[in-house]
């Protein structure tokens, strides 16, 4: 099991602009989602995540490189994951509940709250548009075959509903982070903590990493 120690940053806040908030994790570690628990023919995608806190706030970046971007879902929880997604998914206080967020790369989420895939509540259109995004389409060198595209999110602890957050600092959480894109013309499944099961199933929460906010 993969363990994430999540910094906090106090140059940022709940209210910070987005521009601060990209530049600032562009400076913190980045973590590979390199795991690729069902392979296929097709080349993976290069994806990485940064992470940071500041009280009432996650802040997350995904860095991606794939070969082709899909974003046609705009509705929030329309079913982005068909397109290029990246995920969050996280339980807090060691409940067997837990958050899927799925964001396409021009930030449509979709979210939900439950303790497994077949038992989900999907989260407020009021709740998921605390959600600030901005999306980021890389220029690539012109002879590259693949497109590089980035995801800045700013998760207020309010969007976890059904725990009363006031400060990250302390708490006890287990998380994973992925990469998908079902209906792209090359389906792909990465994961940054290892997971072991025989179709691709995201809703494993037995597989999640530890996750500490320092």
């Amino acid at each position: 099991m993969k363990n994430l120690d999540v910094p906090q940053v106090n140059q940022l806040s709940i209210d910070s602009p987005l521009s601060l908030v990209s530049e600032t994790l562009d400076t913190l570690p980045q973590h590979a989602l390199a795991e690729t628990p069902w392979p296929t023919d097709y080349k993976t995608p290069e994806v990485r995540f940064a992470a940071a806190y500041n009280r009432d706030c996650l802040f997350l970046k995904y860095y991606v490189r794939e070969n082709t971007v899909r974003a046609l879902y705009l509705n929030t929880n329309d079913p982005v994951y068909k397109d290029s997604c990246v995920e969050f998914f996280v339980a807090f206080d060691g409940e067997p509940q837990y958050y899927n967020l799925e964001f396409n790369s021009l930030g449509t989420c979709l979210a939900g709250f439950g303790q497994s895939r077949e038992d989900r509540q999907l989260l407020s259109e009021s709740a998921i548009a605390q959600i600030r995004h901005a999306g980021d389409l890389q220029e690539v060198a012109p002879d590259s075959q693949q497109v590089s595209w980035q995801l800045t999110l700013a998760i207020p602890a309010a969007v976890f509903s059904g725990h009363t957050i006031t400060d990250f600092k302390g708490t006890q959480a287990r998380a994973n982070f992925y990469k998908c894109g079902d209906e792209l013309p090359e389906p792909h499944f990465v994961a940054w903590s290892p997971i072991q099961a025989p179709q691709p199933d995201f809703h494993l929460p037995a597989f999640f990493g530890g996750m500490r906010f320092i």
